[in-house]
């Protein structure tokens, strides 16, 4: 790992307001506490198998954030663990993370993840889905997560115009949910897009979280 190259990436991400979630997954827990040494707090992982174990060897105050897609069945593991969750995709894994944040006696905050490439390795909600999640019965009903805001995945290409096209359009609806059903509420307000290779064109569209793995512990 770059020191240097992390504090001038930290650097960059803090002058445009946003967060920088350190993507630790398959890396070394010396690799971790070695960033938290630097101050780092807030890392991302896959897995939440991986998550656990890491947690258990880890300072209490890392927050840990899991930016993989999240199977329903393993949201009882995550529950007493995460500080937040990037990949809700489904009104059916929203329901069984309020569940077990109840039963944790806790609210987790959430992002809801919108589909926004072009490639159908991809998860996420469309707009119609995620409109209808918003307008349910049960999304109302839930008083164990937090809606923090939207989180999307731009197609792997070296088009920086599709990249920047597909961020805008996640952007303009990040601001569109807002004034529909978050208006006032202060707590929904972060928009997790970029990552190694494309943060840059993140940054210039509104994110508040980039999560970056290799470009600060190297490539895997």
């Amino acid at each position: 790992m770059n020191t240097e190259n992390y504090k001038a990436l930290l650097q960059e991400i803090n002058q445009t307001g946003a967060s920088l979630v350190a993507v630790s997954k398959t890396k070394p827990v010396e690799s971790i506490l070695e960033l938290y040494n630097l101050g780092q707090r807030i890392f991302g992982e896959n897995k939440v198998q991986e998550l656990a174990t890491k947690h258990g060897l880890l300072p209490a105050d890392i927050e840990w954030h899991l930016i993989g897609h999240l199977q329903t069945n393993k949201v009882k593991q995550a529950a007493p663990l995460v500080s937040m969750i990037h990949s809700v995709d489904s009104l059916k894994l929203l329901v069984e993370i309020n569940k077990q944040a109840e039963r944790n006696n806790r609210v987790i905050n959430c992002l809801l993840q919108i589909f926004i490439a072009d490639e159908e390795t991809k998860f996420g909600l469309s707009e119609q889905e995620l409109k209808e999640l918003l307008q349910s019965e049960e999304f109302e009903g839930m008083k164990n997560i937090r809606i923090c805001g939207l989180m999307g995945m731009a197609t792997n290409t070296d088009d920086e115009e599709k990249i920047g096209a597909e961020f805008e359009g996640l952007q303009k609806l990040f601001g569109v949910v807002k004034e529909q059903y978050f208006k006032g509420n202060d707590y929904f307000k972060e928009l997790s897009i970029g990552m190694s290779s494309d943060y840059k064109i993140a940054l210039k569209h509104g994110a508040t979280l980039v999560r970056l793995g290799s470009v600060i512990f190297g490539e895997r």
